[in-house]
């Protein structure tokens, strides 16, 4: 498409973007429009440092020199499909760990809490969460939830 639009409709997959005589700013504005990134191909016209940092900066996930041969397009489209995928797999799985190191922090810092409050050992306090939970039908994750904002409330109440 000629001229570029500002937004990527959802509905495209795999792009091709020429990368000449483009900004970084305008391309990662385009292709990050999407509500799901898409499959980016890099089209360069020649190699230099700055339009190689560019393909980095805009998360290019292959490269196609101009003047291009049709032999070179679909290996291409290939590798950048699966590169595409694991990146994809890779930002689910770094979400889900990240979410469950703030899980953990949150059962630890609750976990403190009533050691502190109760003069119990950490393997005490666990069985206090657990055994809340379990009879709450809630996770150990809402119940050190609630024991932190209980402190912080009690600690603001001694304050006032």
């Amino acid at each position: 498409m000629w001229p570029m639009p500002k937004s990527l409709p959802d509905k495209f997959e795999l792009v091709f973007i020429d990368v000449t005589d483009q900004t970084a700013a305008k391309l990662k504005s385009f292709i990050n429009s999407s509500s799901r990134p898409p499959t980016v191909i890099a089209i360069m016209g020649y190699e230099n440092p700055s339009v190689l940092d560019l393909i980095f900066d805009i998360g290019a996930h292959a490269v196609l020199p101009k003047p291009f041969r049709a032999a070179g397009v679909l290996s291409s489209i290939l590798m950048a499909r699966r590169f595409w995928a694991e990146q994809m797999r890779y930002k689910k799985d770094l979400g889900k760990l990240r979410e469950r190191l703030v899980n953990m922090q949150k059962v630890n810092e609750a976990k403190f809490i009533l050691m502190r409050h109760q003069g119990i050992n950490e393997k005490e306090a666990y069985e206090v969460i657990r055994k809340q939970a379990m009879a709450k039908r809630t996770t150990t994750i809402e119940i050190s939830q609630s024991i932190i904002n209980a402190e912080s409330i009690l600690r603001n109440f001694g304050d006032g």
